[in-house]
């Protein structure tokens, strides 16, 4: 089957070839994913409208704290840009760790997130940053939290004609700490078995707030109200920890894949939830 390969050079060009092909077009950034989709004929669009000529779309800008993070920019350049490494140090960390440094090195943030692939490393982050994306489509543009853009694993809310063009980053709030953790189970690939994203609001030995964010063991980012309000007003003793890591292992909806049974993954749960909250509770940041 013969494949358009169309390159516009604007989001408005961009925006008009998707509505215009519909569910015939696929939209490739970096391509590592859909290279392997159209590998393995796991998709056969008739469209590929790339992004590689839409300048607009890379870069990072940092205003006060809040970062843009343009859906072309790649995954190396966000995991070592100093504006992400200053007000993120745990997002800079979950970038890292992505793949290896090729993958990195071509793989986009925009298209990191519209693959929705679950075991990848900064949704988990991102999640506990109650980051959002702008998506944009001829009908105008919308902000979507990204635990609402990932539904379930390979999915997202996305419309055929929407785009993501930008992930964008609130600023943290004043006295949190952050951390990233995550847990490989085979030694033959880097992909994740568990990713364990925390921001903690400390006021001295108290935790004002607490957001937990688990993937790679769930089918999307998950976080749990009940546990995280564990925490509020708390000191981060062992006691709460090992309350709320046990909440997580009990109440996430774990699933099985070559790399863990559901057994295994909540006893690794419980274990990297309860070390990813040591983390904040004694480091800096």
């Amino acid at each position: 089957m013969d494949v358009d390969f169309l390159q516009p050079t604007s989001i408005e060009e961009a925006l008009d070839l998707l509505a215009h092909h519909g569910d015939d077009a696929k939209v490739i950034g970096g391509g590592t994913a859909m290279a392997l989709l159209l590998r393995n004929r796991l998709i056969s669009p008739s469209v590929l409208v790339s992004l590689d000529r839409v300048a607009v779309l890379a870069g990072i800008a940092s205003e006060d704290g809040s970062l843009r993070i343009g859906a072309t920019t790649t995954i190396a350049e966000v995991a070592t840009a100093p504006e992400v490494r200053a007000a993120h140090p745990a997002l800079a960390l979950a970038y890292s760790v992505v793949g290896n440094v090729r993958v990195r090195n071509q793989a986009t943030a925009g298209g990191n997130l519209a693959e929705a692939d679950y075991s990848s490393d900064p949704p988990t982050m991102l999640a506990a940053l109650d980051a959002t994306v702008t998506a944009a489509s001829m009908r105008g543009t919308r902000e979507i939290p990204v635990r609402a853009l990932l539904v379930s694993a390979f999915t997202t809310s996305l419309e055929p004609d929407e785009l993501i063009i930008a992930v964008n980053v609130p600023r943290a709030p004043s006295d949190a700490r952050t951390a990233y953790r995550k847990f490989i189970s085979r030694s033959s690939e880097d992909r994740a078995c568990l990713g364990v994203g925390v921001l903690a609001v400390m006021d001295g030995a108290a935790c004002q707030e607490l957001r937990v964010a688990v993937g790679a063991t769930c089918e999307s980012p998950t976080r749990l109200g009940h546990a995280e309000a564990m925490a509020t007003g708390n000191a981060l003793t062992d006691e709460t920890i090992g309350g709320i890591a046990e909440a997580y292992a009990a109440g996430v909806d774990v699933l099985q894949d070559l790399r863990g049974s559901e057994w295994y993954r909540r006893k690794v749960l419980a274990v990297e939830v309860r070390r990813a909250l040591e983390e904040v509770r004694d480091g800096s940041r």
